[in-house]
């Protein structure tokens, strides 16, 4: 019986050998040039970035800041009154928080203002319209354009930090009220950050606050929320600092 040899040094199993490498690193790593995108549904989680915040931060800072803030706000006053000859008479004297009795109390959000230790590109406008969706959806308050705002400081000519003073909140009030959009809150947004670095791994801690501040009382709320992150240059380094039962991380 004659017995046929084979050649497994060929240039065919160097050619397979090579093609199955290259097709490997192409699904663990994506090859050069190319990007994929799907679609996410709303159960899923958001990505959680690997080098700043990003969606998974800012996305909770959001929503808890807000919830807090607008259940500490005092809601619109009724005045107490009774009927006399077919007539109503108050009996509560006129109060600064009057005026909010006719409907929801209007907030101007002035902006966000980054005071932390990252860039954050193209999340700031994206923060800004999240916090206004929810005050909007707030049955007890109503926000002003931004496009208003905006305007209305452009032709006062003052920054947004100096509408902390009195006489700078009546003439930034009195333009938006010419416009037609009387306003009763200022709303201003701060992103900070504080960072703690060892060897190879860090932490930052993100806090969001919020200010409300009463433009006829100046009297003001502030709220904030903070998430910590961890940032390592291997997955290893997740579990020396935080240990190895964390939730998963990107």
């Amino acid at each position: 019986m004659m017995h046929r040899k084979i050649n497994c040094g060929g240039a065919g199993f160097l050619e397979a050998t090579s093609a199955l490498v290259v097709l490997t690193l192409c699904l663990t790593a994506g090859c050069a040039g190319r990007q994929y995108g799907h679609l996410l549904a709303d159960n899923d989680k958001d990505l959680v970035g690997s080098h700043a915040a990003g969606a998974a931060t800012w996305n909770p800072l959001v929503d808890e800041s807000v919830a807090k803030l607008l259940s500490r706000c005092p809601p619109a006053i009724q005045p107490v009154g009774f009927q006399m000859n077919h007539e109503v008479v108050s009996i509560d004297p006129p109060s600064d928080g009057a005026h909010l009795a006719g409907g929801p109390a209007t907030v101007c959000f002035v902006g966000i203002e980054n005071k932390s230790a990252e860039e954050i590109g193209d999340f700031k406008d994206q923060l800004f319209e999240r916090i206004d969706s929810q005050i909007n959806e707030h049955g007890e308050f109503r926000g002003i354009s931004h496009r208003m705002v905006q305007t209305a400081l452009r032709e006062t000519r003052l920054r947004p930090d100096s509408l902390f003073l009195p006489e700078n909140r009546q003439v930034f009030a009195s333009v938006l009220g010419r416009q037609g959009t009387p306003v009763d809150y200022l709303l201003f947004a701060t992103i900070t950050s504080g960072t703690t670095d060892r060897n190879k791994s860090s932490q930052r801690d993100y806090v969001l606050t919020l200010e409300m501040v009463n433009l006829h009382t100046g009297d003001f709320l502030k709220e904030s929320a903070k998430i910590r992150k961890g940032y390592s240059k291997s997955r290893a380094g997740k579990w020396w600092n935080y240990g190895p039962f964390d939730q998963a991380d990107g």
